[in-house]
């Protein structure tokens, strides 16, 4: 059975998108939508990364709905600068 939700995605353009939610109490996963699992060199030991699998209860699909309008140029934020300089 499918949950469906909104998502904002942000790939190229912003973009509302129809998407799945995991099972809250899925007894495999408890909500999360899958498990991650660590992996190691086999002779040393040492952390090597780590791989997702998904769980049964969740699909993880997204389906794009509609493109978001840009914002205009005045009304987008940039980060300000930091400086130890005074204000003078």
């Amino acid at each position: 059975m499918l949950r469906l939700r909104l998502k904002v995605l942000g790939c190229p353009r912003r973009v509302l998108a129809l998407t799945d939610t995991p099972r809250p109490d899925c007894p495999n996963c408890q909500g999360t939508g899958g498990t991650e699992e660590p992996y190691a060199y086999p002779d040393t030991g040492e952390y090597w990364g780590s791989g997702w699998e998904f769980c049964p209860c969740w699909t993880a699909w997204t389906r794009p709905l509609l493109p978001l309008p840009r914002l205009p140029r005045w009304l987008r934020r940039t980060p300000p600068g930091y400086s130890n300089e005074p204000p003078f």
